[in-house]
């Protein structure tokens, strides 16, 4: 969990050599999502595709993402609507090409909920709180959560939770596959950082062509694992890695 920074930047960014964290920063808004802080994932997005990365999403003062802001949302109509302000922000981040953690603390709701859920990893402290309660509002989650979230807990629940609005707790979260791993506030981050560095230690480019392929339509395999199977064959870092894995092998 991080503390919330005297900064009034909507988005903190900590840049490790293996990854970077990005620390949702409205407070005294429950870090819900506005228009300053989708300009500044875009920012960052753009930054971690020219020199990939892991990414850590994470939340200042206890909370992860409230949601989007209710008074800017309010004002939108048709035409904001058809823009996809949120949803083309949660699509890019959900394509990085290296790996995207969340690690969520307290409430993630609505669009705060739909960023988590464009993460490939997602971990939790026990006052999770996730949901999307858009159609109480009057709205539908149209930012990524009418087709992500069935694809991470399968359809029977996905559309349970969507069409009742309701949070899900840690428990249910873990059980349903929702997140992977609950830990305490304290070491939240810490576990975050683990998993970062656990996968900065294996072939970056192996990495990102598994996100890739992972991601890729079902149509599309076996075509698509053999295609990135081939680059990564050629590869001198390939050779390298298995050299050095059959010399101390055979030590």
């Amino acid at each position: 969990m991080h503390a919330p920074s005297d900064s009034e930047e909507p988005l903190l960014v900590e840049r490790h050599d293996g990854h970077v964290i990005a620390t949702l920063n409205r407070p005294h808004k429950r870090n819900a999502i506005d228009q300053a802080t989708i300009d500044a994932l875009h920012a960052l997005c753009t930054e971690l595709e020219e020199a990939p990365r892991t990414l850590i999403l994470t939340g200042a003062d206890g909370v992860f993402a409230a949601g989007a802001d209710i008074a800017e949302l309010r004002e939108r109509r048709a035409a904001d609507a058809l823009r996809g302000i949120n949803a083309h922000a949660f699509v890019r981040i959900a394509e990085l090409p290296m790996p995207v953690i969340a690690a969520i603390d307290g409430y993630a709701l609505g669009g705060g909920a739909e960023l988590a859920y464009a993460a490939d990893i997602r971990i939790a402290t026990p006052s999770l709180a996730i949901g999307n309660p858009e159609t109480g509002l009057g709205i539908l989650a149209a930012a990524g959560a009418s087709w992500r979230l069935k694809e991470i807990v399968g359809d029977a629940s996905a559309i349970e939770l969507l069409l009742t609005g309701r949070t899900v707790r840690a428990e249910e979260a873990l059980r349903i596959g929702l997140v992977s791993a609950i830990h305490a506030p304290e070491e939240l981050l810490t576990a975050a950082e683990a998993i970062a560095d656990r996968i900065a230690r294996n072939d970056p480019a192996a990495t990102i062509a598994t996100k890739r392929v992972f991601r890729a339509p079902r149509d599309r395999h076996p075509a698509a694992d053999l295609e990135a199977q081939a680059e990564l064959f050629e590869s001198p870092e390939k050779f390298r890695r298995m050299t050095d894995f059959l010399e101390r092998r055979d030590r």
